[in-house]
């Protein structure tokens, strides 16, 4: 790890708001997914699908990538979105080897309904977050 200096007690409180506001957001999306029938890592697929930006529908190892999940462990998530209905595979039609996914219509309404509470949601926290982030440039120590 690089050298750094040292945190004062304001760095301390500014690390602890952000990840107990991060923990805060992460919980009530949590419901939020559950309130609309799905789960929250159905949720998270939902978006990575959804979100992927690349030109072609994305794969199983491009939604690992953006899950932090082994190729395994996203396998089986596609699986159970899959039994559900949430989402389809398709074989790409260029290489027939690579399966591309993307949601099925009841896929893309959930995640609609989530996305517009999540983006008002991240609104009305953008006032508190964006103080956190404030005066975040580095520290100009005379030791240095």
């Amino acid at each position: 790890m690089p050298e750094t200096t040292a945190p004062d007690a304001h760095d301390y409180e500014r690390l602890l708001d952000l990840r107990t506001g991060l923990r805060h957001f992460l919980r009530w999306s949590e419901q939020q997914a559950h309130a609309v029938g799905i789960t929250p890592a159905h949720h998270q697929l939902l978006l990575a699908i959804r979100g992927h930006r690349g030109h072609e529908a994305p794969t199983i190892g491009d939604v690992a990538d953006a899950l932090l999940l082994r190729h395994n462990s996203a396998v089986g998530l596609v699986d159970r979105a899959a039994s559900v209905g949430l989402v389809d595979r398709h074989t790409d039609p260029k290489n027939h080897r690579v399966v591309r996914l993307q949601l099925t219509p009841l896929g893309a309404r959930r995640l609609r309904q989530l996305s517009g509470a999540h983006v008002e949601e991240l609104r009305r926290l953008a006032p508190r977050m964006r103080s956190l982030w404030a005066n975040l440039e580095p520290r100009q120590d005379s030791e240095q």
